[in-house]
């Protein structure tokens, strides 16, 4: 499980292909992965993978042919920036929300706009997500916990503040973009309750 809270941005170091999988080696930047070990997890623009093997300031993690179909990691590249979160400890503050780091679908930027000194982000999301999502409800993008301001059909805007445009991906996206959405676990399992009365 995650918060949705970053604690560094890093990059992709190399990808290897190896037969409908992948493996990639992440270069972590600040992170520090002393209290992390081999089968562990950690959020990569929030998709929860496990780690395969680790250095000082690297992890290696082998990506399934159902996670390369389900996230955006098919269109990153060697140098690509990424979000990164570690599993949380049960003694942590959940200062975002409870993230499982299973990604639901594919979500773009589709118009960005100034908000005082915030930006407004505008995101589509497929139509089969929306009805998890509702006004001020919780929205992970791109492994970033994030309150929704307003929900039109199969879009919803978010405002991001200057920190977390500093602290995480924000800053790089634009119209076109395309972002790894999980909706609140909660709505999730109330739906699959409600539809199988």
């Amino acid at each position: 499980m995650f918060t949705g809270i970053i604690q560094s941005t890093g990059k992709i170091s190399s990808i290897e292909e190896r037969g409908g999988d992948s493996r990639f080696v992440f270069d972590v930047g600040n992170m520090d992965l002393s209290d992390v070990g081999v089968g562990d997890s950690i959020a990569v623009n929030g998709a929860c993978l496990t780690i395969i093997e680790k250095g000082p300031h690297a992890f290696i993690a082998d990506l399934s042919k159902e996670t390369l179909s389900l996230t955006t990691f098919g269109d990153l590249t060697v140098g690509s920036r990424i979000n990164l979160e570690k599993a949380m400890l049960l003694s942590d503050r959940i200062n975002g929300h409870m993230v499982s780091g299973h990604i639901d679908g594919i979500g773009e930027i589709v118009d960005m706009a100034n908000d005082a000194r915030s930006i407004r982000y505008v995101i589509k999301i497929p139509p089969t997500l929306s009805r998890y999502l509702s006004k001020k409800g919780s929205v992970t993008v791109d492994g970033v916990s994030l309150t929704i301001n307003a929900v039109e059909g199969n879009t919803f805007n978010v405002n991001i503040i200057p920190h977390t445009l500093s602290a995480t991906l924000f800053s790089e996206y634009r119209p076109g973009t395309r972002v790894n959405i999980e909706v609140d676990l909660i709505a999730r399992y109330l739906d699959q309750l409600i539809t199988k009365e």
